[in-house]
Protein backbone atom coordinates (compact mmCIF):
# COMPACT_ATOMS: atom_id res chain seq x y z
CA UNK A 1 0.00 0.00 0.00
CA UNK A 2 2.83 2.19 0.99
CA UNK A 3 4.52 1.58 -2.79
CA UNK A 4 1.32 2.21 -4.36
CA UNK A 5 0.97 5.53 -2.68
CA UNK A 6 4.17 6.32 -3.03
CA UNK A 7 4.05 5.63 -6.86
CA UNK A 8 0.76 7.87 -7.16
CA UNK A 9 2.68 10.55 -5.55
CA UNK A 10 5.39 10.75 -8.00
CA UNK A 11 2.74 10.67 -11.07
CA UNK A 12 1.00 13.69 -9.68
CA UNK A 13 4.26 15.43 -8.97
CA UNK A 14 5.30 14.75 -12.42
CA UNK A 15 1.93 15.72 -13.68
CA UNK A 16 2.19 19.16 -11.93
CA UNK A 17 5.15 19.56 -13.02
CA UNK A 18 4.91 19.10 -16.48
CA UNK A 19 1.39 21.30 -16.58
CA UNK A 20 1.36 25.13 -17.03
CA UNK A 21 3.36 27.65 -18.39
CA UNK A 22 7.25 28.51 -18.61
CA UNK A 23 7.90 32.30 -17.54
CA UNK A 24 11.60 33.85 -17.30
CA UNK A 25 11.72 36.82 -14.26
CA UNK A 26 13.49 39.73 -16.00
CA UNK A 27 16.88 40.79 -15.60
CA UNK A 28 17.69 38.19 -13.60
CA UNK A 29 16.83 35.21 -15.80
CA UNK A 30 14.99 33.25 -13.30
CA UNK A 31 13.08 30.44 -14.87
CA UNK A 32 9.22 29.65 -13.17
CA UNK A 33 6.92 26.96 -13.72
CA UNK A 34 3.52 28.40 -12.89
CA UNK A 35 0.18 26.60 -13.01
CA UNK A 36 -2.01 29.43 -13.39
CA UNK A 37 -2.68 32.68 -15.59
CA UNK A 38 -2.06 36.19 -15.36
CA UNK A 39 -6.22 36.18 -15.51
CA UNK A 40 -6.54 33.87 -13.06
CA UNK A 41 -4.04 35.43 -10.83
CA UNK A 42 -5.46 39.12 -11.06
CA UNK A 43 -9.16 37.61 -10.85
CA UNK A 44 -7.77 36.52 -7.11
CA UNK A 45 -5.85 39.45 -6.15
CA UNK A 46 -8.21 41.93 -7.06
CA UNK A 47 -11.04 40.61 -4.92
CA UNK A 48 -8.91 40.43 -1.89
CA UNK A 49 -7.21 43.99 -2.78
CA UNK A 50 -11.14 45.13 -3.24
CA UNK A 51 -12.14 43.86 0.50
CA UNK A 52 -9.12 45.45 1.69
CA UNK A 53 -9.97 49.07 0.55
CA UNK A 54 -13.18 48.50 1.49
CA UNK A 55 -11.61 48.52 5.13
CA UNK A 56 -8.80 50.91 4.82
CA UNK A 57 -8.63 54.14 5.65
CA UNK A 58 -7.21 56.18 2.84
CA UNK A 59 -4.46 59.20 4.23
CA UNK A 60 -5.63 62.84 4.28
CA UNK A 61 -2.45 64.13 3.77
CA UNK A 62 -2.43 65.30 0.23
CA UNK A 63 1.66 66.06 0.03
CA UNK A 64 2.40 63.07 1.01
CA UNK A 65 -0.46 60.82 -0.81
CA UNK A 66 0.89 62.99 -4.14
CA UNK A 67 4.35 61.83 -3.26
CA UNK A 68 3.51 58.36 -2.88
CA UNK A 69 1.65 58.73 -6.33
CA UNK A 70 4.79 60.49 -8.14
CA UNK A 71 6.76 57.69 -7.18
CA UNK A 72 4.58 55.06 -7.70
CA UNK A 73 4.30 56.32 -11.50
CA UNK A 74 7.83 57.27 -12.25
CA UNK A 75 8.63 53.55 -11.46
CA UNK A 76 6.13 51.90 -13.35
CA UNK A 77 6.61 54.05 -16.36
CA UNK A 78 10.43 53.26 -16.42
CA UNK A 79 9.36 49.60 -15.79
CA UNK A 80 6.86 49.28 -18.05
CA UNK A 81 9.74 50.88 -20.51
CA UNK A 82 11.76 48.19 -19.95
CA UNK A 83 9.07 45.48 -20.85
CA UNK A 84 7.84 46.73 -23.82
CA UNK A 85 12.05 47.37 -24.88
CA UNK A 86 13.13 43.84 -23.81
CA UNK A 87 10.62 41.47 -24.89
CA UNK A 88 8.21 41.12 -22.45
CA UNK A 89 5.96 43.48 -24.37
CA UNK A 90 3.05 40.72 -23.91
CA UNK A 91 2.91 41.05 -19.97
CA UNK A 92 2.36 44.71 -19.69
CA UNK A 93 -1.58 44.45 -20.20
CA UNK A 94 -1.75 42.83 -16.61
CA UNK A 95 -0.98 46.35 -15.14
CA UNK A 96 -3.18 48.77 -14.37
CA UNK A 97 -1.18 50.80 -11.90
CA UNK A 98 -2.73 52.20 -8.43
CA UNK A 99 -1.03 53.97 -5.90
CA UNK A 100 -2.46 55.05 -2.22
CA UNK A 101 -1.19 56.07 1.08
CA UNK A 102 -3.55 54.32 3.70
CA UNK A 103 -3.66 55.58 7.65
CA UNK A 104 -2.05 52.40 9.18
CA UNK A 105 1.21 53.05 11.39
CA UNK A 106 2.26 49.68 10.88
CA UNK A 107 6.02 50.07 8.96
CA UNK A 108 4.89 48.43 5.94
CA UNK A 109 3.79 48.10 1.94
CA UNK A 110 2.91 45.94 -0.12
CA UNK A 111 1.41 45.80 -4.03
CA UNK A 112 -0.96 43.24 -5.35
CA UNK A 113 -0.34 41.52 -9.26
CA UNK A 114 -0.90 43.89 -11.22
CA UNK A 115 -0.20 46.87 -9.58
CA UNK A 116 -2.51 47.71 -6.92
CA UNK A 117 0.32 49.52 -4.56
CA UNK A 118 -0.68 50.51 -0.55
CA UNK A 119 1.81 52.45 1.61
CA UNK A 120 1.10 52.83 5.43
CA UNK A 121 1.77 55.92 6.95
CA UNK A 122 4.27 54.26 9.32
CA UNK A 123 6.76 53.85 7.10
CA UNK A 124 6.68 57.37 5.84
CA UNK A 125 9.29 58.77 9.23
CA UNK A 126 11.76 55.57 8.02
CA UNK A 127 12.05 56.52 4.47
CA UNK A 128 12.42 60.30 5.03
CA UNK A 129 12.91 61.15 1.09
CA UNK A 130 11.59 60.50 -1.89
CA UNK A 131 14.56 58.25 -3.42
CA UNK A 132 14.18 56.05 0.27
CA UNK A 133 10.49 55.88 -0.65
CA UNK A 134 11.11 54.88 -4.56
CA UNK A 135 13.71 51.86 -2.81
CA UNK A 136 10.12 50.37 -1.04
CA UNK A 137 8.16 51.22 -4.03
CA UNK A 138 10.76 49.51 -6.46
CA UNK A 139 10.77 45.98 -4.01
CA UNK A 140 7.03 46.08 -4.26
CA UNK A 141 6.59 46.52 -8.25
CA UNK A 142 9.28 43.97 -8.03
CA UNK A 143 7.20 41.18 -6.51
CA UNK A 144 4.73 42.14 -9.22
CA UNK A 145 6.99 41.74 -12.32
CA UNK A 146 8.29 38.45 -10.67
CA UNK A 147 4.89 37.03 -10.48
CA UNK A 148 5.60 35.95 -6.88
CA UNK A 149 2.33 35.60 -5.99
CA UNK A 150 1.51 33.19 -9.10
CA UNK A 151 4.46 31.56 -7.86
CA UNK A 152 2.77 30.86 -4.61
CA UNK A 153 -0.42 30.29 -5.99
CA UNK A 154 1.17 27.80 -8.04
CA UNK A 155 3.00 26.24 -4.54
CA UNK A 156 0.05 25.97 -3.04
CA UNK A 157 -2.09 24.16 -5.40
CA UNK A 158 1.23 21.38 -5.43
CA UNK A 159 1.43 21.20 -2.38
CA UNK A 160 -2.34 21.37 -0.92
CA UNK A 161 -4.67 20.01 -3.48
CA UNK A 162 -2.79 17.95 -6.21
CA UNK A 163 -4.53 16.53 -8.87
CA UNK A 164 -7.94 16.94 -7.01
CA UNK A 165 -7.86 20.47 -8.34
CA UNK A 166 -5.72 20.72 -11.23
CA UNK A 167 -7.99 20.52 -14.60
CA UNK A 168 -10.34 23.28 -12.91
CA UNK A 169 -6.87 25.50 -12.57
CA UNK A 170 -5.85 25.23 -15.60
CA UNK A 171 -9.17 25.18 -17.78
CA UNK A 172 -11.63 27.57 -15.36
CA UNK A 173 -11.37 31.70 -15.27
CA UNK A 174 -13.61 31.77 -12.51
CA UNK A 175 -13.09 31.69 -8.95
CA UNK A 176 -14.74 28.97 -6.89
CA UNK A 177 -14.70 28.13 -3.10
CA UNK A 178 -11.32 26.78 -3.65
CA UNK A 179 -9.83 29.12 -5.31
CA UNK A 180 -11.25 32.04 -2.92
CA UNK A 181 -9.48 29.70 -0.10
CA UNK A 182 -5.85 30.22 -1.96
CA UNK A 183 -6.58 33.57 -2.86
CA UNK A 184 -7.08 34.10 1.03
CA UNK A 185 -3.93 32.24 1.99
CA UNK A 186 -1.64 33.74 -0.89
CA UNK A 187 -2.71 37.46 -0.43
CA UNK A 188 -3.90 37.45 3.53
CA UNK A 189 -4.51 41.02 3.01
CA UNK A 190 -6.16 41.82 6.26
CA UNK A 191 -3.75 40.09 8.37
CA UNK A 192 -1.35 41.92 10.82
CA UNK A 193 1.57 41.49 8.31
CA UNK A 194 -0.65 43.46 5.67
CA UNK A 195 -0.16 41.49 2.53
CA UNK A 196 1.26 37.99 1.37
CA UNK A 197 3.98 36.10 2.85
CA UNK A 198 6.81 35.87 0.25
CA UNK A 199 9.89 33.43 0.70
CA UNK A 200 13.77 34.48 1.49
CA UNK A 201 13.73 33.53 -2.34
CA UNK A 202 11.44 35.85 -3.62
CA UNK A 203 12.70 38.33 -0.83
CA UNK A 204 15.90 38.76 -2.33
CA UNK A 205 14.67 38.98 -5.47
CA UNK A 206 12.20 41.94 -4.94
CA UNK A 207 15.61 43.70 -3.36
CA UNK A 208 17.42 42.84 -6.39
CA UNK A 209 14.97 44.05 -9.05
CA UNK A 210 13.64 47.04 -6.75
CA UNK A 211 16.96 48.42 -6.63
CA UNK A 212 17.22 48.29 -10.21
CA UNK A 213 13.61 49.41 -10.74
CA UNK A 214 14.52 52.84 -8.63
CA UNK A 215 17.16 53.33 -10.23
CA UNK A 216 15.62 53.14 -14.01
CA UNK A 217 12.87 55.61 -12.99
CA UNK A 218 16.17 58.29 -11.59
CA UNK A 219 15.96 57.61 -8.69
CA UNK A 220 20.17 57.22 -6.40
CA UNK A 221 19.62 53.69 -5.55
CA UNK A 222 22.80 54.19 -2.92
CA UNK A 223 20.39 55.80 -0.69
CA UNK A 224 18.76 51.63 -0.14
CA UNK A 225 21.57 50.98 2.22
CA UNK A 226 21.33 54.00 4.88
CA UNK A 227 17.23 53.03 4.84
CA UNK A 228 17.65 49.49 5.57
CA UNK A 229 19.66 50.81 8.17
CA UNK A 230 17.07 52.45 9.59
CA UNK A 231 14.52 50.32 8.71
CA UNK A 232 16.29 47.91 10.68
CA UNK A 233 16.72 50.27 13.95
CA UNK A 234 12.96 51.19 13.60
CA UNK A 235 11.53 47.73 13.73
CA UNK A 236 14.53 45.81 16.24
CA UNK A 237 12.39 44.16 18.76
CA UNK A 238 9.23 45.71 17.92
CA UNK A 239 7.71 44.12 15.17
CA UNK A 240 6.85 40.52 15.07
CA UNK A 241 7.41 39.56 10.76
CA UNK A 242 8.03 36.24 8.85
CA UNK A 243 10.48 33.94 9.98
CA UNK A 244 11.87 33.31 6.09
CA UNK A 245 12.56 36.47 5.23
CA UNK A 246 16.35 37.58 4.47
CA UNK A 247 17.75 38.98 7.69
CA UNK A 248 18.90 42.55 8.34
CA UNK A 249 23.13 41.95 7.70
CA UNK A 250 22.10 39.60 5.08
CA UNK A 251 19.98 42.15 3.04
CA UNK A 252 22.12 45.27 3.06
CA UNK A 253 25.48 42.96 2.14
CA UNK A 254 23.07 41.65 -0.53
CA UNK A 255 22.26 45.14 -1.67
CA UNK A 256 25.72 46.55 -1.62
CA UNK A 257 26.91 43.61 -3.78
CA UNK A 258 23.79 44.54 -6.50
CA UNK A 259 24.70 48.46 -6.02
CA UNK A 260 27.36 48.46 -9.51
CA UNK A 261 25.12 47.03 -11.33
CA UNK A 262 21.96 48.93 -10.47
CA UNK A 263 24.12 52.03 -10.73
CA UNK A 264 24.57 51.11 -14.59
CA UNK A 265 20.62 51.61 -15.04
CA UNK A 266 21.21 55.15 -12.80
CA UNK A 267 22.24 58.13 -15.40
CA UNK A 268 22.90 60.67 -12.38
CA UNK A 269 20.40 62.33 -10.09
CA UNK A 270 20.40 64.15 -6.39
CA UNK A 271 18.21 63.65 -3.39
CA UNK A 272 16.99 67.12 -1.99
CA UNK A 273 16.87 67.03 1.73
CA UNK A 274 13.95 69.22 3.09
CA UNK A 275 12.83 69.99 6.81
CA UNK A 276 11.07 67.23 8.39
CA UNK A 277 7.16 67.89 8.51
CA UNK A 278 4.78 67.09 11.57
CA UNK A 279 4.30 63.37 10.27
CA UNK A 280 8.02 62.69 10.46
CA UNK A 281 8.68 63.08 6.86
CA UNK A 282 10.59 65.16 4.94
CA UNK A 283 8.81 66.72 2.12
CA UNK A 284 11.95 65.91 0.21
CA UNK A 285 11.69 65.47 -3.85
CA UNK A 286 14.14 63.50 -5.58
CA UNK A 287 15.43 64.90 -8.86
CA UNK A 288 16.85 63.57 -11.76
CA UNK A 289 19.58 64.79 -14.51
CA UNK A 290 17.47 61.94 -16.94
CA UNK A 291 13.98 63.12 -18.53
CA UNK A 292 11.46 60.01 -17.56
CA UNK A 293 8.05 59.78 -18.32
CA UNK A 294 5.56 60.28 -15.45
CA UNK A 295 5.36 47.73 -5.63
CA UNK A 296 6.03 44.52 1.51
CA UNK A 297 8.83 45.07 3.31
CA UNK A 298 10.26 42.70 5.88
CA UNK A 299 13.22 42.60 8.35
CA UNK A 300 13.02 39.50 9.81
CA UNK A 301 16.65 38.55 11.99
CA UNK A 302 17.65 35.35 11.82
Amino acid sequence: MKTRKWILGCIVSVILASCGTSSTVPIVGRKQNLLVTDEQVLSLSNEQYQSYMKSAKVSTNVTNTNMVKRVGQRIASAVISYLNTNGYGNEVSQYQWEFNLVQDQNVNAFCMPGGKIVVFEGLLPVTQDEASLAIVVGHEVAHAVAKHSAERISNEVRKQYGSQILGSVLSSSGVDASWQQIGATVFSLGSQFGAAAYSRKQENEADHLGLIFAAMAGYNPEVAVNFWQRMAASTSGSYTLLSDHPSDETRIKNIQGWMPEALKYYNGGSTVTAPTTASGLKSSSSSSTQSMPTFHISTKKK
